[in-house]
């Protein structure tokens, strides 16, 4: 494989409903979408899923951008690998930046699936076609409001609820939404946003029957999150600290947490993300794939990755309508009755790209 150009595309894309968690609301998402294109002119689609401020990480929109034109793209641009599984070792030499790069390795691994006349998802070494959805619901204006949104993703079928907590949003409110559906499978994502000095407050939580508590203290910790895992039963989720194998193995050594989601920006891309689902599965670590407010794009990435056999549990995968009133790729991604979406049989990410959409909700652009 030999990549003749990156291109990056800026877009913007207002939600159909403002998504709130322990960082703050979001109305709009600013996306990088990159596109690159082989010496035959056979192209490939990623997405870089860094949010629009250094919330969630330390990327964001504009940095990433600065990153991957300056930096990553050179670092790939007229480079020969022997497959797209190679495009990471290309930027090895910048560290971090796993969001910018994730975008560009992405891409190439759907230009190869393509090239190869395969779907991706068989590509990446997938098992599962069908693959089981949650969905994640931020933080509302009020308990009422968010009990309506539930009942409405419960009918929809969704295998599993997420709900965004903060110390200002957590006992009453999940006291409450158990209360009204007291058999679904039911998770609080904190996003950081206690310490051990609430560790009453979150044990407290155990009553509720949660499937797992995601990220309750900081974004970086694993010591803690083990102490944290010691004194209440139910599971802690890793997210933000894990971002590569060795992340997860040292976390699953400590008794960090017993459950951890693998998002592909956060480790790196597809490539990253199977390391870390092999390193889940062989010490029998219940795995998902998380989300990060994805265009079609990234979310189709995220369908052929979760078909892999270490990720066991429902992942942030959900229709493209909860998000938005177009999405960028055809057709848009729909959710089963039954909470399941089946992987596409069509070569690489199994969707085709909305270029007029893309065009007209495009804010820059940039050919290396």
């Amino acid at each position: 494989m030999q990549i003749r150009s990156i291109e990056l595309i800026e877009i913007n894309l207002p939600l159909v409903h403002f998504f709130e968690t322990s960082f703050g609301r979001t109305y709009e998402r600013r996306i990088i979408l990159v596109r690159v294109e082989d010496a035959d002119g056979a192209e490939g689609w990623g997405e870089i899923t860094c949010g629009e401020v250094p919330g969630y990480s330390e990327e964001w929109t504009d940095s990433a951008w600065a990153t991957a034109e300056k930096v990553l793209a050179p670092m790939v641009v007229g480079k020969s690998v022997d497959s797209a599984a190679g495009i990471w070792d290309l930027m090895l030499r910048a560290r971090g930046h796993r969001m910018a790069k994730s975008g560009i390795e992405t891409a190439c691994w759907d230009l190869e699936a393509k090239t190869l006349g395969v779907p991706l998802w068989r590509h990446l070494g997938g098992v599962n076609r069908t693959i089981e959805c949650g969905v994640s619901i931020g933080i509302q204006d009020s308990i009422e409001q968010l009990i309506d949104k539930i009942a409405v993703e419960a009918v929809a079928g969704y295998r599993r609820i997420k709900i965004k907590i903060a110390p200002h949003w957590d006992y009453e409110v999940i006291k409450r939404v158990r209360a009204a559906f007291p058999d679904i499978l039911l998770m609080g994502d904190a996003n950081s946003a206690y310490t051990l000095a609430d560790i009453d407050k979150l044990k407290s939580l155990d009553e509720f029957d949660l499937m797992m508590l995601e990220q309750p203290l900081a974004f970086d910790d694993i010591v803690d999150h083990a102490k944290l895992q010691a004194q209440i039963k139910t599971p802690i989720c890793l997210d933000e600290p894990v971002r590569s194998a060795d992340d997860a193995r040292k976390a699953i050594e400590l008794g960090s947490g017993k459950i951890i989601n693998i998002k592909n920006g956060r480790v790196g891309g597809h490539a990253q993300s199977k390391l870390v689902e092999k390193i889940c599965r062989e010490n029998n670590i219940p795995a998902w794939c998380g989300g990060m407010l994805e265009s079609g794009i990234g979310r189709a990435h995220n369908i052929a990755i979760s078909t892999l056999a270490g990720y066991t549990m429902p992942g942030d995968v959900s229709a493209s309508k909860r998000y938005w009133h177009e999405d960028i790729i055809e057709p848009a991604v729909e959710v089963s009755p039954e909470g399941t979406i089946t992987a596409s049989e069509k070569p690489g990410i199994g969707f085709e790209v909305k270029r007029d959409r893309i065009e007209r909700s495009s804010i820059r652009k940039v050919r290396i």
